[in-house]
């Protein structure tokens, strides 16, 4: 795939298959060599006598005066250092004149970028790239090309300096000097990987006048607004590993005045280049901002280099485009500045930022929050306060790797009214941190409460054994509808349960009392075990789930093909109302629309529970002997009110089809939730007064749960059938009876 924008062809980009994109231009011969990393070929550029040897392109491409190009390219020569430019021509191929950049500091076999950044000049209409090797001293030396660019010029995401500030390719101006040194523009050799646009040969470079403290400045100053975090970064080359060198984000007032600076210092590793980030929010009374770069400490001549600065609004990824969700501020969410707000409120464990650079962090980030602690026990880091919207669902996600020890890990959410007074503390959810050393990501859901207008987190970490480590990549706390959300409605005596993100596979959805005891949820399909998912969400109306106690869901996802489970997930606690204890539940567990409640008339009954026995009794023996069946499930007779005549209505239509009932009453009752059938049972008269109360007496026998699947809702309404449908004559090709709308009872195929 070739370079974003360029607008040389793919073969004259990466020399792949030929050279036919490129052209002798002085002193040289061309040919197609091999080794490349755009593709294998890559354009030999050969002297043809002692002096600069230059190739060029083949053909030239049309610009704009005024407007700003870039050319770079790869190259490899262990001979002489090389340059890249640009060659702005008329429509008639004279040359108007070129822009040149700076010479590569040292001839090097290892590919390194050389780059040069240009506006184009009064009279250019087209341009054409121009490699050079520098001085050969004689004939025969060679120089290698490849991964050539030309076109506007790329640009990091979102950046509000200038492409000039940002990556120093055109000249100094977007930046001075600011105290104890000196700031001009080299091109030392570095390798960039081949994919990486962002960072040329030239860059900035800061020598130190005296020892001490050495910074240099942007001089742009984007405007920023009070209250928005901003990121900035840049790439830092530091002179020795244990030196100090740092990015900073600077605010300032409508004066001109710094009001507030915002520092990441680096822990290098080595002598490379290194991304080092910081972050901020921007003051009340900040009008712009600015990057600065530098070095602490430092003996006098010694040099820090940087490349690719950049200040944005931030983004929810430091190098990506995506609107930023999450309500922890970049410097608590990731340590790359260092530990941020987090402080341990109790407990023996300790905090501070993984060193050095790229040890600990998960790209694109280069650090970790580490968490130490040297006996085994439990220890709270709590946040910052970060603003919430009230009645929401929040999610803390959190990316943790197991280091060293053992660890479990607790999330709450403290929540906190616009005076600053503690509402409540969101429930904990326990988890255990794999022992693997990779990182893994623990998400927990909770509702915001009324009044709520801040959030702090408590993130509990308990080391199981003494020396335990832990590093935290990540740590967010975004708006987000649940992944397992319940809506118990007393109404209908039903809970509502919707599990979300799924991922392929067949579910399986169990109902769970606290005292652990798992019941499956009934689904359209019959009891919801190993049913094939058909989307990332899966709901049903729980109408069998108990009165007065409480309960939450569990969810597996296992996959089609291995069975190994793909997605486990626990649904926040629930319960319904236990509700009057004269009130008894008689619901339809396979059509829910019929359920019922009337008033028990008297006590509910004392069920019996017969069994088959014969007796013989032996002449001369005192006892009898007696041979018995398995006792059968409970009998007994329900007497019921119906209060009107609507009650006595509902009352038969759920008796018509002789369905196994579910039926429910207030654990205060003293009931016990029972599938039952009904026998014969005297048909109540009808007429009266509306007001008139009948008796009713149901013979009730005990049976096994029906395992059928859910037809409709009670809760069905014209407006589903209505969203369901686009005409009249949808309904009536879909269905064969209005019970079968009111049931949701679609024809089956081909009937």
């Amino acid at each position: 795939m070739g370079i974003p924008g360029n607008v040389l062809s793919a073969a004259t980009e990466a020399i792949d298959p030929g050279i036919s994109g490129w052209a002798a231009k002085t002193n040289c011969t061309i040919s197609l060599g091999s080794g490349g990393r755009n593709g294998a070929g890559v354009l030999a550029v050969q002297s043809s006598a002692a002096g600069e040897a230059q190739a060029r392109t083949a053909s030239s491409y049309p610009v704009s005066v005024g407007q700003t190009y870039a050319a770079f390219a790869d190259a490899s020569g262990a001979t002489v250092p090389e340059r890249i430019g640009i060659q702005w021509l008329t429509d008639a191929g004279a040359e108007v004149s070129v822009s040149w950049g700076l010479t590569t500091s040292a001839a090097s076999a290892t590919w390194h970028r050389i780059s040069v950044g240009a506006a184009a000049p009064v009279g250019a209409t087209r341009a054409r790239v121009l490699l050079s090797m520098m001085t050969p001293a004689a004939s025969a030396v060679l120089g290698y090309f490849e991964n050539v660019y030309l076109g506007l010029p790329p640009r990091l995401p979102l950046n509000l300096l200038s492409f000039n500030a940002e990556q120093a390719e055109v000249d100094l101006s977007a930046w001075a000097a600011g105290t104890n040194g000196t700031l001009t523009r080299t091109a030392p050799v570095v390798s960039w990987p081949v994919t990486w646009y962002y960072s040329g040969g030239q860059v900035l470079t800061l020598t130190v006048t005296a020892s001490g403290d050495a910074s240099a400045l942007c001089t742009e100053r984007p405007s920023v607004q009070p209250g928005q975090e901003y990121l900035a970064y840049a790439y830092l080359n530091p002179p020795s590993s244990s030196a100090t060198t740092w990015v900073e984000l600077r605010f300032y007032d409508d004066t001109g005045t710094q009001i507030q600076a915002n520092r990441g210092t680096l822990a290098a590793p080595g002598t490379g280049w290194y991304r080092q980030s910081t972050s901020g929010v921007a003051p009340a009374g900040a009008v712009s901002a600015s990057i600065a770069f530098g070095i602490t400490g430092a003996s006098a001549g010694q040099v820090v280099r940087s490349e690719g600065a950049v200040i944005k609004i931030r983004t929810s990824v430091l190098t990506n485009t995506i609107p930023n969700g999450n309500a922890v501020l970049a410097g608590d969410a990731n340590a790359e500045s260092g530990v941020g707000q987090w402080a341990v409120v109790s407990g023996p464990a300790t905090i501070a930022r993984s060193s050095p650079w790229g040890t600990a962090g998960v790209s694109p980030y280069s650090y970790a929050l580490v968490v130490t602690s040297t006996t085994a026990g439990a220890s709270v880091l709590r946040s910052g306060r970060y603003p919430v919207a009230e009645l929401k669902n929040w999610r803390i996600v959190i990316a943790a790797r197991r280091a060293a020890g053992g660890w479990t890990y607790s999330p709450s959410i403290r929540w906190f009214d616009g005076s600053g007074t503690l509402i409540s503390t969101g429930t904990e959810i326990a988890f255990s941190v794999s022992s693997d050393g990779e990182y893994w990501g623990f998400s927990s859901d909770q509702a915001a409460p009324a009044g709520a207008v801040t959030a702090q987190l408590d993130l509990a970490f308990t080391a199981t054994s003494a020396s335990s480590v832990l590093h935290i990549a990540t740590v967010a706390l975004v708006q987000i509808l649940p992944a397992a959300e319940v809506v118990p409605d007393d109404a209908s005596a039903s809970v509502e349960v919707t599990i979300r993100e799924l991922p392929a596979g067949a579910i399986t959805l169990y109902r769970v009392l606290l005292t652990g005891e798992r019941t499956l949820v009934r689904g359209p399909d019959g009891l919801v075990d190993g049913v094939p998912l058909v989307s990332d969400t899966y709901s049903v109306q729980d109408y069998e789930a108990p009165l007065g106690v409480e309960i939450y869901y569990q969810a597996e996802v296992r996959s089609l093909t291995t069975g190994a489970v793909a997605k486990y997930q626990q649904s926040p606690r629930t319960s319904l109302a236990a509700g009057d204890r004269t009130m008894v539940w008689l619901k339809d567990p396979l059509e829910p629309m019929r359920n019922v409640q009337l008033q028990a008339a008297g006590a509910l009954p004392s069920f019996q529970r017969p069994i088959e026995q014969a007796v013989q009794r032996v002449i001369g023996r005192r006892n009898a002997v007696v041979y018995s069946g398995a006792r059968s499930g409970a009998e007994g007779d329900l007497a019921l009110f119906t209060r009107t005549a609507e009650e006595r209505d509902r009352l038969d239509w759920l008796l018509d089809p002789g369905h196994v009932l579910f039926i429910q009453a207030s654990p205060q009752a003293g009931w016990r939730d029972i599938y039952a059938t009904v026998g014969e049972a005297a048909d109540a008269p009808d007429g009266g007064d509306d007001g008139v109360w009948r008796d009713w007496t149901l013979p009730l026998t005990e049976v096994d749960r029906p395992t059928g699947g859910q037809a409709g809702s009670a809760t069905r309404t014209w407006n589903d059938i209505r969203v369901e449908n686009a005409t009249w004559g949808d309904v009536l090709a879909r269905y064969d009876t209005w019970l079968d709308v009111l049931l949701d009872r679609p024809k089956t195929p081909g009937g």
